[in-house]
């Protein structure tokens, strides 16, 4: 009976640790997402700036896992490239030893639950404002205190062994690098399970701490935990495009080379980890071997972020539909600590960016068509069909993905945000259904020879010019809250398409009069008049736009 007890309070604290940490990184995602997103947004090529990054957004949120899938997507998006994803994934692992230092420092020295309620009571008042932002802090600090009261109770159901309690280790620990291998497995299987290497460093510290582990066993888990968390982003990686593949491939690899570095030497580590650091305490001497290991591996690396590149290039060949045609598929992931709502905004807002992107292409493609009326468009037909396809399966997907962000605890802005993305959304597939009506015009035109008037193309190029300034204004603009100047711009816009929409069709009829080809002028009239559905498509983008924050 005493050994159930004591697996259930080990099994219910972790369960605890585990609750307090996705409230406070859902806490503090709510309150610095939209910053967040921003820093991402505007990262440089600059693979020293990728890496800060990595680390600053990891130290934040307190998931490495939670920044690796984030990047994922936005590679998937094309928001990032393949270089830039390598650094921040390296600075990710930098961040993520923030936690065995505020586990080490803060978990092991002092009375535990003394600190956890009162950091509770700061954020209880907090928590019941009627500030969104207040209530967004409110909860990262009641989870910071339920992550330390579980850590207590860990610490406490954690039985403390000596030296003779735990000699069933000494089969496992006597092996050389057999036993390295084991720990290492051990410290990776953990990670997954938990889906967390800052909960998986939280119970290392806490066997370590009680005796259960020696130092180099729970060194060698720790570097487990780094092979572990790539788990996620390479669930993330699950049906994405063939960049959001490579940068998973890139966690993988880097995590295990990271690992396999410092295992031919890991002894001579393990001595100058125990030189730099004074005192005994195995908990302060783990959170720096951590972080060394990643800092270490960060410097050896951060030289080859091309040829990472190169290489996972050739692991992850293109497809056959790199161009994006394949079968658009947007995976809702949902894990123990990673299912931050933010982050999984973030990630529905960059699904909006590459379809405004798919169906900006798609009307270029009809433009071009519609100067050159002599020449076949075989491949271009079956160009814009495809991605007509392809922006139908983006509503879908994205609208989907999109029910389940607003299923989550989103705050309010963020639910605002969900109910602009899925107005956005159905805009677009809208203009992208008017643009495959374009080219289908078009190819009528070629095969059954319509004439069109001499001076349609004159007329039409100026229209199709507003359009695309239109769409251009969208895609600079979009996931970001228009103002009022911005609006009237967008409505400036929308006029002159209305406007000149009503000059042709007067044209069309003085066409008619004096005796043009019915046929040419119906089809011409039809051009018009889907062009000018893409501009009211667009206000009403603009018009959502202005709800978004």
């Amino acid at each position: 009976m005493v050994l159930i007890s004591t697996v259930m309070g080990i099994i219910g604290s972790l369960g605890l640790f585990l609750f307090g940490m996705k409230v406070m990184s859902e806490g503090i995602q709510k309150a610095a997402g939209e910053g967040l997103q921003k820093t991402l947004n505007h990262i440089t090529a600059n693979r020293f700036v990728a890496v800060i990054t990595g680390f600053v957004i990891t130290a934040i949120i307190q998931s490495s896992s939670a920044t690796t899938v984030m990047v994922v997507s936005f590679v998937n998006a094309g928001l990032l490239n393949l270089t830039q994803s390598i650094g921040i994934i390296m600075g990710a692992n930098v961040g993520t030893t923030i936690t065995g230092w505020i586990v080490s420092l803060l978990g092991f020295k002092f009375k535990i639950s003394a600190m956890a309620l009162p950091i509770i009571a700061i954020g209880l008042p907090l928590y019941f404002s009627k500030s969104s932002r207040r209530r967004d802090w409110g909860e990262f600090f009641i989870g910071f205190g339920i992550l330390f009261l579980g850590l207590s109770f860990m610490k406490d159901y954690m039985p403390a062994l000596n030296a003779n309690d735990v000699s069933f280790l000494t089969p496992f620990t006597d092996r050389g690098v057999l036993s390295l291998l084991i720990f290492i497995m051990a410290g990776a299987l953990v990670t997954i399970i938990v889906h967390s290497s800052s909960a998986s460093m939280a119970i290392i510290l806490t066997m370590a701490h009680n005796g259960i582990l020696p130092f180099e066993a729970a060194a060698a888990m720790v570097m487990g935990s780094n092979i572990g968390t790539t788990i996620d982003a390479f669930l993330a990686s699950i049906g994405a495009n063939v960049n959001a593949k490579r940068a998973a491939r890139v966690h993988i690899l880097f995590n295990i080379a990271g690992v396999v570095v410092i295992s031919f030497v890991f002894k001579p580590f393990i001595h100058m980890v125990n030189a730099i650091v004074p005192g005994t305490e195995i908990t302060t001497h783990l959170a720096m071997f951590h972080t060394l290991f990643n800092i270490l591996n960060t410097v050896i690396f951060i030289g080859f972020v091309n040829q990472i590149a190169a290489l996972v290039k050739k692991l992850v060949p293109p497809g056959k539909n790199e161009a994006g045609l394949e079968k658009y598929t947007l995976p809702y992931i949902e894990s123990t600590i990673q299912n931050i709502p933010e982050i999984n905004l973030m990630k529905a807002k960059s699904e909006v960016v590459h379809m405004t992107q798919v169906v900006e292409d798609m009307f270029d493609i009809y433009v071009d068509v519609f100067k050159h009326p002599d020449k076949k468009m075989g491949s271009k037909l079956d160009k814009v069909k495809g991605l007509e396809d392809y922006s139908d399966q983006m509503q879908e997907e994205i609208t989907k993905f999109l029910i389940s962000c607003s299923a989550e605890n989103l705050n309010e802005i963020g639910r605002k945000n969900v109910s602009a993305m899925m107005r956005i959304v159905n805009e677009l597939e809208s203009i992208g259904d008017c643009c495959y009506s374009l080219i289908l015009l078009s190819n009528r035109r070629y095969k059954k020879e319509i004439p069109l008037h001499k001076s349609a193309i004159d007329e039409l190029v100026p229209y199709t010019k507003m359009v695309q300034r239109f769409l251009s204004f969208i895609k600079d603009h979009m996931n970001e809250h228009l103002n009022k100047e911005e609006l009237a711009e967008a409505h400036v816009l929308e006029k002159k398409i209305d406007k000149t929409r009503k000059s042709l069709k007067k044209e069309v009829r003085k066409n008619l009069k004096s005796g043009a080809d019915i046929k040419g002028e119906l089809l011409y009239l039809d051009i018009v008049r889907h062009i000018e559905r893409i501009g009211d498509y667009c206000l009403n983008i603009a018009q959502a736009l202005r709800t978004v924050h």
